[in-house]
């Protein structure tokens, strides 16, 4: 039987006080989630856990993340797969809404663990019994979640421990948002040169700077591209700016020219394209510059990624934290009825057909990779 050591020791009184002490100045970097976890399970023992950001607008987990438990291949995509498409107990952005953010999975099924699929599925599967979920929420905004697991066999989280990991929810919410500032500080005043590159008029490339050739090898493989004569291969994304720049300046397209995509470690980058003109102003070749997205440009990307109207992406968010037609139609006050048709057309413009499979696009195209990146694994049991 594991015990939990009661905050009356010192032992405990100490690691709480770190966890505060980690809340109040730390930035939840993978180095600080080691220590929470490090410190966390001399209070509420575990034996494997999971800790992650999460997006505010959406409540969907996203980098720094750490996990403290064995994978098996295909594991990670069938426990996404159940939080999104399947209703289950104790979902992520159930706990957000809830009064407490923390509960247990015994708690939660009344002591009948088997009536969760999750459980069923996958914590049978690993030998784990017991699962306390929570949500580090700062007012109404979640900023990470953590799932702490015992052995089966093993006694159920207590509520006395629920209460206390609730008690640090909002605390270490404070670190996971500070790390989302500093990320969106980062990305906003990047040190990284941008990358020049200039094409002719038959959109051959002709020169480039090194920070170019750098930018290209960190954009993912596309089916097609084409290999410069320098040896340089310059992906389908980056021809396509080529040609919109001069669609727009004869005046086919309406500009500007550009495109944004993820590159190969989930980074966001945005290509401009713009022709250049000689001394006679006679157009010919084509400039196009390769950077970090800027903080205020990664908020529209999958607005503009599925062409969704200011209204369907704050359905979209609503629909992704759980909030039903009836709760979304209160808060936007819009009447049910028109609710449901802006749904509808959300559903047709991202190509699914019901909420959990909106989600689950959304988490796989935006989420999935940075998250599935950021992961320390550690062997089992040990933080």
């Amino acid at each position: 039987m594991m015990a939990a050591a009661p905050l009356t020791t010192p032992a405990a009184r100490h690691a709480r006080a770190r966890i505060l002490d980690l809340a109040r100045t730390a930035v939840a970097d993978p180095d600080c989630l080691v220590e929470l976890s490090r410190q966390l399970r001399l209070i509420v023992p575990f034996t494997a856990s999971f800790w992650s950001a999460s997006d505010p607008l959406t409540t969907l987990p996203t980098s720094p993340a750490r996990v403290e438990m064995p994978i098996l291949p295909g594991q990670c995509e069938r426990f996404w797969e159940r939080e999104f498409l399947v209703q289950d107990f104790n979902l992520f952005r159930d706990l957000a809404r809830a009064e407490r953010p923390v509960t247990s999975l015994y708690r939660a099924t009344a002591g009948q663990p088997t009536r969760s699929v999750r459980y069923r599925e996958l914590h049978h599967e690993l030998g784990y019994g017991d699962e306390l979920r929570g949500v580090f929420r700062s007012g109404t905004a979640a900023w990470g979640v953590v799932s702490l697991w015992r052995e089966e066999g093993q006694r159920p989280f207590s509520a006395a421990e629920e209460k206390l990991v609730a008690d640090l929810s909002a605390p270490i919410a404070e670190a996971f948002r500070r790390a989302a500032l500093m990320q969106a500080s980062a990305s906003s005043a990047s040190p990284e040169v941008p990358g020049l590159l200039v094409f002719d008029q038959h959109g051959k490339l002709e020169s480039f700077n090194d920070q170019a050739e750098m930018w290209l090898r960190e954009l993912p493989p596309t089916a097609r591209g084409d290999r410069a004569g320098s040896g340089v291969l310059i992906p389908t994304e980056v021809l396509t700016v080529v040609a919109l720049a001069h669609a727009v300046a004869a005046g086919i397209e309406r500009g500007p020219a550009r495109a944004r995509l993820q590159s190969r470690t989930g980074s966001w980058l945005v290509i401009h394209g713009f022709l250049l003109r000689g001394p006679q102003d006679v157009a010919g070749r084509t400039g196009v510059v390769i950077e970090p997205a800027k903080a205020s440009e990664i908020a529209p990307i999958i607005v503009e990624a599925y062409d969704l109207s200011s209204r369907e992406q704050q359905i979209t968010s609503m629909i992704a934290r759980g909030l039903s037609t009836a709760q979304i139609a209160q808060q936007l006050v819009l009447s049910q009825h028109t609710v449901r048709d802006y749904v509808k057309a959300v559903f047709e413009k991202v190509g699914v057909a019901s909420r959990g499979e909106l989600v689950a696009r959304l988490f796989a195209e935006h989420y999935q990779k940075p998250l599935h990146a950021s992961i320390m694994q550690t062997p089992h049991g040990t933080a």
